[in-house]
């Protein structure tokens, strides 16, 4: 059977993150999901809030039972995924909504990178003016 912490390793997984950038993402510790996944330990209510707040698309009733899709309940709603196998396939709007979190981490990773050659090249402009 599996556990909560084998589901948040399926998402890392389907994010395309390690699960170092995970752990930093929802502000848990460095190695904890590691820790968590070696140790076969339960997770805490506060780190699956973390999880529901940065990513809400995930299905958390699908973390926490296995049961439904891992994102979104639309499909379990429905009653779709009753045979244990569908929950493997990802629908478009699970794919859509990957596809808008990793852009919108680039978008987020290239603001930041325009801010600080932004900051240094006004710093460079205040050292000549200086000078």
């Amino acid at each position: 059977m599996t556990k909560a912490i084998d589901r948040i390793h399926t998402i890392i997984k389907s994010l395309g993150m390690s699960a170092r950038q995970f752990d930093m993402s929802i502000g848990a510790s460095n190695g904890y999901t590691l820790r968590m996944k070696k140790n076969k330990a339960s997770v805490g209510s506060d780190v699956l809030e973390r999880i529901v707040d940065k990513y809400p698309f995930v299905n958390i009733t699908w973390v926490v039972t296995g049961k439904g899709t891992m994102f979104g309940p639309e499909a379990e709603d429905a009653g779709v995924y009753e045979n244990e196998d569908l929950d493997k396939t990802l629908t478009y709007r699970e794919v859509e909504a990957i596809v808008e979190h990793k852009i919108r981490v680039y978008q987020e990773s290239q603001m930041e990178n325009l801010v600080n050659r932004i900051k240094s090249e006004l710093n460079a402009a205040e050292e000549s003016s200086e000078a």
